[in-house]
């Protein structure tokens, strides 16, 4: 194991990220930082960086601090032991928020017993007039 690796492979082994590509497009957006500084995709990750990364899917910047260096992908349990998570909970507890509203927001279609439910709302309007 070596002392250092790229940013974008870290964000992505540690599974952060789905894909290397979109580790990198985040890191090219200048989303992430260390130690208050913006990194680049090229930049070296080493035991005891401070690093700020936003949440995948909603609002929020999880912070970490690293504890292990790997290149490859691996178990979810190994991954986690390359991190210390120091994220408020407050963070965690906005995201989740963020993601039920948006469940809410976003029902879809609706079902054959809605539908006839609406239609007969629609009747009643039409016998009123």
């Amino acid at each position: 194991m070596s002392d250092s690796v790229r940013a974008d492979k870290w964000l992505w082994a540690v599974r952060f990220f789905k894909t290397r590509a979109l580790a990198g497009e985040v890191l090219a957006d200048g989303k992430v930082r260390r130690n208050g500084h913006v990194l680049k995709r090229s930049s070296s990750i080493q035991v005891g960086d401070v690093l700020e990364v936003p949440f995948f899917e909603g609002p929020g910047v999880r912070t970490v601090v690293v504890t292990g260096v790997i290149e490859k992908r691996v178990g979810a349990p190994e991954a986690q032991a390359c991190y210390e998570d120091r994220t408020k909970p407050e963070v965690f507890e906005a995201l989740k928020q963020w993601q039920i509203n948006r469940q809410e927001a976003a029902k879809g279609r609706p079902t054959k017993k809605d539908r006839r439910a609406i239609d007969q709302i629609k009747a009643a309007w039409e016998w009123d007039e």
